[in-house]
């Protein structure tokens, strides 16, 4: 089993303390956050085991020092510019851990600010709200790739592969970055928005992240509205598993067993569990901080609804409300070509089997957990929640 960078989240709450500094922006002086956070490689990620079991994590991994967040080896150099994010009174955030509902909730606060206009969310989720920091998580290799494969896709314009492929070779695609992204743009719409084209949105942000608070922009929480989803820790270990299975980049080998101590010793992408949520339960009295559990939503699905129409202070009619209702139910949300990324096989970032939108169930841990593995899962889960009063619900009697 991996050695534990962490034995407890106490050590979560040593956060980066955020001194301020000037810089001249467009001629005047403006204060703004200094991220006080230095990053350093996860122990055992770099060889052995781990990379025969993530082969595409060939500079394995690194974590932030203070708070241990893991993120890629490319996130670093980005980490400042994500975290000066400038957040506006009428943006909502939705932040999670992975596979805690967060697509399920985007779709839900999209819908409820955009007055249910389901027309308009015919146009892919990703477009309508952006994934904060994914386009500074990849290797640029990747990023470029994947905005190579997007064009010939939705172009099918032949040689154009070829052109593409030329710019990267002489080195001209990051010379012709700007015009690049334009192309995007234009082909595709915003799939994978930058900080600076974050900052050009004129409409109401929508915005999805799975960085903890602590490094977003200090004045979030008293700028903009947060809706933080929280989901138990055994559905999620199954969710993330099969993801890591699903995802090209993420490549993962193993089988569920090996997964379990890679996610139980903080060595999978955006661990650790529980201090990412603990942060957020300890903010969750803040008036600008809506605190939902998965398990609800699956529980009362309509009740849910309206307390994030109430947060939001916004209303929506008896019509409204059941027709939002119906169209996130997940047997529904599932066959919705916006938001279950089922393109993205054609594409060549997910493999033809498995789906991004798989059971939703609470409770499926059951169907894939040892007597052995469960009892090890309990104790870990134990340690970690002692001393808090944040608990989780594992089984529904009766589920949407």
């Amino acid at each position: 089993m991996p050695d534990m960078l962490d034995p407890h989240p106490s050590a979560f709450v040593a956060m980066a303390n955020e001194a301020e500094n000037c810089k001249k922006l467009n001629g005047r002086a403006e204060t703004r956050p200094r991220l006080e956070i230095n990053f350093i490689p996860v122990p055992g990620t770099n060889d052995g085991q781990f990379q025969k079991d993530f082969p595409a994590y060939t500079d394995g991994l690194v974590y932030s020092n203070p708070g241990r967040y893991v993120v890629m080896p490319e996130y670093p150099k980005k980490a400042e510019i994500v975290y000066n994010l400038k957040p506006r009174p009428d943006d909502v955030y939705v932040l999670t851990f992975p596979k805690c509902g967060t697509t399920w909730m985007q779709e839900l606060v999209w819908l409820v600010i955009n007055q249910c206009d389901f027309e308009k969310a015919k146009t892919p989720l990703n477009i309508r709200s952006p994934f904060l920091e994914m386009n500074y998580m990849l290797p640029k290799v990747l990023t470029d790739k994947y905005e190579r494969d997007a064009i010939v896709y939705q172009t099918g314009i032949p040689g154009i592969s070829k052109f593409l492929e030329i710019l990267d070779y002489w080195n001209l695609r990051d010379v012709l970055r700007p015009h690049v992204k334009k192309l995007v743009n234009m082909i595709c719409g915003h799939v994978m928005r930058d900080v600076e084209e974050m900052e050009q949105m004129t409409e109401t942000r929508i915005i999805k992240s799975h960085l903890p608070l602590y490094l977003l922009n200090p004045e979030l929480l008293d700028t903009s509205k947060v809706v933080y989803v929280a989901r138990n820790p055994k559905d999620v270990l199954v969710s993330y598993f099969h993801y890591h299975k699903l995802i090209h980049f993420h490549q993962f080998t193993g089988d569920l067993e090996s997964f379990a101590d890679y996610f139980m010793s903080d060595k999978v992408y955006a661990s650790p569990f529980f201090p990412h949520l603990l942060d957020a339960w300890s903010k969750r009295h803040h008036p600008n901080l809506l605190f939902v559990f998965y398990e609800d939503l699956k529980r009362d699905l309509r009740g849910e609804i309206q307390k994030v129409v109430s947060f939001l202070g916004k209303s929506l009619s008896e019509e409204q409300l059941t027709k939002l209702t119906e169209h996130l139910r997940v047997d529904q949300f599932a066959k919705n070509e916006a938001v279950n990324y089922e393109v993205c096989k054609e594409l060549g970032f997910m493999n033809n089997s498995g789906h991004f939108i798989r059971k939703g169930k609470t409770g499926d841990w059951k169907n894939h957990f040892s007597p052995e593995l469960n009892a090890r899962i309990d104790l870990w889960i134990e340690t970690n929640l002692q001393g808090t009063d944040l608990s989780f619900v594992t089984e529904l009697d009766q589920q949407d």
